[in-house]
């Protein structure tokens, strides 16, 4: 799990990578994960087999039965991504990533972390940045504007909270363009924080152009 962890992988297996590339199989490997590409369920069994010999026989090292199996790529996930299960097959961000984003958006995101709203973008916008150059390899845009307008939510809801009172509320909408029925209407409403992010007024007096102008990027190309 150290530094040199990738390291050593490429020179312990960099004979498994010789004997793939002259099998003529597909694969890719990032240290000692991997994974084999093939047409068929019987191929897959007898490349499996022919590996684990190789690996454990002229390498002397260990499978992880747990971690190794025969399936389509629909089933599996690696380094954060995995393939569509569809006729047109395309790279998509596996589930468990995305779960990861939404806690970490969901934290950096917290009221109760006592920051300012110049902290909480500032934040946001070296993490989606990095995230961004990361996953904007996926081929599934529909996810990231899916994505996008889920963090937006976020930072209305942070922006609201940080209102706090009824009157502050209306005198923040209403400065920001929304008319004085409407702002009223929001700032008492009993509705909770997540659907009012999500409504005319906040959506109004907190726009797109508004984030991004305060540095919240956008995770769409």
């Amino acid at each position: 799990g150290g530094p040199l962890s990738p390291l050593l992988s490429n020179l312990m297996l960099d004979d498994l990578d010789k004997l793939l590339e002259r099998r003529g199989l597909c694969f890719v490997r990032y240290a000692d994960d991997s994974n084999v590409y093939v047409r068929s369920e019987r191929a897959g069994q007898r490349v499996m087999a022919g590996l684990k010999a190789f690996l454990t026989g002229k390498l002397k090292l260990k499978v992880n039965e747990a971690k190794s199996a025969v399936a389509r790529p629909h089933t599996r996930k690696f380094l954060g991504f995995t393939f569509s299960n569809r006729v047109q097959v395309k790279r998509r961000i596996a589930p468990k990533a995305l779960a990861r984003f939404k806690d970490r958006i969901r934290e950096l995101t917290q009221r109760t972390r006592g920051i300012s709203v110049d902290q909480m973008i500032g934040t946001l916008n070296r993490y989606l940045t990095g995230w961004r150059g990361y996953f904007g390899f996926c081929e599934t845009p529909s996810v990231l504007q899916r994505l996008d307008e889920w963090v937006r939510r976020r930072v209305r809801c942070f922006f609201w909270k940080q209102w706090k009172r009824g009157r502050t509320r209306f005198r923040e909408l209403t400065a920001r363009g929304v008319s004085r029925d409407l702002a009223a209407q929001t700032a008492g409403s009993p509705h909770g924080v997540w659907r009012l992010s999500n409504s005319p007024a906040l959506q109004h007096s907190l726009t797109n152009r508004y984030l991004r102008s305060l540095g919240l990027p956008s995770l769409c190309p």
